[in-house]
């Protein structure tokens, strides 16, 4: 399906995701099955991004969100972490070149404490710099937990003194801040879970798992899953109309 066809689908309606969230699977896999080290599965997956963001931009989908570095992915080998970071520094500092081109916003989620100060100062001048674009947003998880995510919202709701406290309220703990919830969450790979993603926030989002690796998940693929999410019949707790 085209993204021709999946405008005409939507039609402007709410049946074209405002906010799909990514969680990016499968680049050390990839990586494997072409005798290749898993950075170079990182790196393939890294393109990947790009060219989603484009895509995505290009479709008029307002929010991506991509799961890039979880709390967990420190457990993995010291050298595929120092990998993962210098492709994140790498990546950081094109996205600074492109913002006037791109004119995307970009956003941090996670907690940046542990990164090396350099990597830090990037993170900040990107979020600063592309503050200003009115467009899309392009949201990157990294050395983010969703249940680190939740515990830090309760310690800020607590530390403002415990205000009357509702859903709305709490969700503006969250580094989303007010941003929409995820209407769409897209996980390649083959695996059938979230892992500690977006907790809070995919409360409501259609789900949609593909055994496609990340690296090869292009833009046809994402055409399906959009495709899939329009065919969806959300109702939120209501009755269907078919029920």
């Amino acid at each position: 399906m085209s993204a021709q066809t999946l405008h005409k689908v939507a039609g402007g309606s709410p049946g074209l995701p405002r906010h799909i969230a990514v969680i990016m699977d499968g680049n050390g896999r990839w990586a494997k099955k072409r005798g290749l080290p898993r950075t170079a599965g990182h790196s393939a997956g890294a393109d990947s991004f790009r060219k989603a963001a484009r895509y995505c931009q290009k479709l008029g989908i307002e929010y991506l969100t991509v799961y890039a570095f979880s709390t967990e992915n420190w457990k993995r080998p010291a050298d595929e972490v120092a990998g993962i970071m210098s492709l994140l520094e790498r990546y950081l500092r094109q996205a600074l070149r492109d913002l006037e081109k791109e004119k995307v916003r970009i956003c941090i989620f996670g907690d940046l404490a542990p990164f090396a100060p350099e990597l830090q100062k990037l993170c900040r001048e990107c979020m600063e710099r592309s503050s200003v674009y009115t467009g899309a947003q392009v949201n990157i998880c990294l050395n983010y937990g969703g249940r680190d995510e939740i515990v830090r919202a309760a310690k800020r709701w607590a530390a403002d003194g415990c205000p009357e406290l509702d859903e709305d309220v709490f969700g503006g703990y969250m580094w989303g801040g007010s941003i929409p919830d995820p209407d769409l969450l897209i996980r390649p790979g083959g695996e059938m879970r979230i892992s500690n993603f977006l907790l809070w926030e995919l409360a409501y989002a259609e789900m949609y798992f593909s055994d496609v690796l990340w690296p090869d998940f292009d833009e046809r693929e994402f055409d399906k899953a959009i495709a899939a999410y329009q065919h969806r019949n959300r109702r939120y707790g209501d009755v269907g109309e078919n029920e």
